[in-house]
């Protein structure tokens, strides 16, 4: 059974409803799904190539910007 693993963002707050520690990152082959566990807001944004970093990219959590 392949079972996708969410990695909830302390702090974050959804742009849809504004609750605070509802917003979770899935990790897909194509990119990242940032998405709301309460309202289901949901947002995707695509593996980039041009993206560098010196850390494990195991070590990072989602690239999206959180206003």
């Amino acid at each position: 059974m392949n079972r996708k693993r969410k990695r909830f963002i302390a702090g974050g707050v959804c742009p849809k409803c504004h609750s605070m520690d509802t917003l979770a990152i899935l990790y897909e082959e194509q990119g990242e799904k940032m998405e709301c566990v309460k309202c289901g807001y949901d947002e995707y944004q695509k593996n980039d190539a041009d993206f560098k970093s010196n850390q494990d990219p195991k070590s990072i959590i989602g690239r999206f910007s959180l206003k």
